[in-house]
């Protein structure tokens, strides 16, 4: 999801000032540890439109990891209440105590005895108004509106405030439901709910229409959503790297033909990050694109849409270079979270550059791939003039807070720097795509990804994610001119940063191996590539 530069301004809250609460969303707390979603089964009997309000049950499967324990800790925030809580074992319904412990947390008491290894259930009865989102999909809840008709139009966008703004579930990133989940929405028989995966039931009985979506993959818990409006649809069948792809449109009956024209960008998307990132990770689920009232959200295999049918991010180019309004901001970066965010998930928060430095990086490759390398280059230059370098990339553990946000901008244009290091661009994509491949619908830590590249690239890189992610410094060649001679050397930098940098003298183009020390070379002017984010200090 992209924060625009006004929201960047919001002001750093600083660690001393996170709460109980903050911990207990943030951190595997031992109510947590000792069970593993394996599905979810969500079902919502009634979204009431006038009174903003839900009622329904959610059904989750679990593995027992850790023997001995049996206080579960369910999230769920206000004003939604649980009201009961029942578990099916040995063919016996049982009725389990829960206690509120917080506003958005409730520890749910199970028999104890719960061997080690077995798979258990319970169902969460719940019902109450829901967070209504003021400014989606930044401050994250529910948006309530109507169409044009006068018909409801409700979606969810739950990146930042939670999964547990609107059902109870574990909410926290480190623990997807390993076999999928289950979304079953009852709206009046006009509309129609839009979830992930693909549509299994749709039926009208009494004035009801009842619409059941699966996910047989693992899911990025944020990932999860509903969208209720009225919908009419169009489809398509898209042959990639794995076989025919299912994929599917969902727009109000006003855009039908809008949509048709303006969504043939997904086809192009498909074709690019496959390319770059291989297969697309969730043929088994589909794709789709749902037409919501606010900008949009990379729920997994359900991707929302609100940019307008325009090119660029609401008719704008964020990089001010032109190429920016050659596609739909919305479609491309949006879909492109389906590698990173939703294939490969971030287990804290802190680490969410993980998602939003690759996919705004991401934007850089589809421009390369349909416009030319000098293309892609320029538009991740043109997207610097939003960094802030306010704050490092990575934010604080397990208090479920994410770094700057220039992890957007400032983590592309780190990319965009190694890809210059490494100087292969065949490698650079088999890279990408390795770790498609290897952290296949896994959740990772910064310590993984970094490991990982430097590994695959045979490099020692951790002074220069050092620089990058834990820092708001950028790191600046000094060059002093003496004579026919240049002394130049990294300034502004952690210990042991010794990236090498492609400089111009004159006509020629070498690269330099700069470290803190001052070195020398034989030159009447220095000019560093453009590609590198560094800064330049001629003394």
């Amino acid at each position: 999801m992209l924060r625009i530069l006004l929201l960047l301004l919001i002001p750093f809250t600083g660690f001393s000032q996170f709460t109980f609460e903050d911990t207990l969303k943030g951190s595997i707390t031992p109510e947590r540890a000792w069970w593993d979603v394996q599905h979810y089964d969500i079902v919502l009997h009634d979204v009431n439109a006038s009174t903003k309000s839900v009622s329904g049950t959610v059904t989750i499967d679990f593995k027992v990891v850790e023997a001995g324990k049996h206080i579960m800790q369910i999230d769920l925030q206000q004003p939604l209440v649980i009201d009961r809580v029942t578990t099916n074992r040995n063919e016996i319904n049982e009725v389990l105590s829960f206690q509120r412990i917080t506003p958005n947390v409730y520890h749910i008491q199970f028999p104890a005895g719960i061997d080690m290894m077995t798979y258990n259930n319970l169902t969460i009865h719940y019902s109450g108004t829901l967070v209504e989102a003021k400014n989606a999909p930044w401050d994250g809840g529910v948006v309530w509106t109507a169409d044009k008709s006068g018909n409801p139009f409700i979606a969810t966008a739950c990146q930042g405030i939670g999964a547990s703004a609107w059902w109870p579930c574990k909410d926290h990133g480190a623990d997807e439901p390993d076999a999928g989940a289950r979304i079953s929405v009852t709206t009046p028989h006009q509309l129609m709910n839009i979830s992930n995966g693909q549509l299994i039931e749709n039926a009208v009985n009494d004035g009801k229409r009842t619409t059941s979506w699966e996910v047989k993959n693992p899911i990025n818990i944020y990932g999860i959503n509903f969208n209720i409006g009225n919908y009419t649809s169009w489809d398509s069948v898209y042959t990639g790297e794995k076989g025919k792809l299912n994929m599917q449109f969902y727009v109000l009956k006003e855009n039908l033909e809008k949509s048709k024209r303006q969504f043939q960008d997904a086809f192009r998307m498909m074709k690019a990050f496959e390319y770059w990132f291989g297969p697309y990770p969730f043929y088994e689920d589909g794709y789709k694109i749902v037409e919501v009232p606010y900008l949009g959200m990379e729920h997994q295999s359900s991707v929302t849409y609100g940019n307008g049918y325009k090119n660029g991010y609401k008719g704008m180019d964020l990089s001010a270079t032109g190429w920016g309004l050659k596609w739909d901001f919305i479609i491309v970066h949006e879909s492109g979270h389906e590698w990173f965010a939703n294939n490969i998930t971030c287990k804290d928060n802190a680490d969410m550059w993980i998602h939003e430095s690759f996919t705004t990086y991401s934007e850089g490759l589809f421009t390369e791939f349909y416009y030319g390398k000098d293309a892609g280059a320029e538009y991740l230059r043109g997207i610097r003039k939003n960094i802030l370098n306010d704050r490092p990339i990575i934010g604080e553990y397990g208090v479920n807070h994410p770094g700057s946000y220039d992890m957007y901008y400032k983590g592309a244009n780190m990319l965009h720097t190694l890809r210059q290091v490494v100087n292969n661009d065949e490698k650079w994509r088999q890279l990408l795509r390795g770790l498609n491949t290897d952290f296949y619908h896994q959740t990772v830590t910064t310590a993984d990804v970094e490991r990982y590249i430097g590994s695959f690239l045979e490099m020692d890189l951790s002074p220069f994610f050092e620089q990058y992610l834990r820092t708001n410094h950028v790191p600046q060649l000094e060059t002093v001119k003496k004579g026919n001679k240049i002394r130049y050397r990294w300034t502004n930098c952690v210990e042991g940063f010794h990236m090498p940098i492609d400089v111009s003298t004159g006509k020629k183009r070498i690269r330099l191996y700069p470290s803190p020390t001052i070195q020398t070379i034989k030159a009447k002017s220095m000019l560093i590539d453009e590609n590198y984010y560094v800064q330049q200090v001629q003394q």
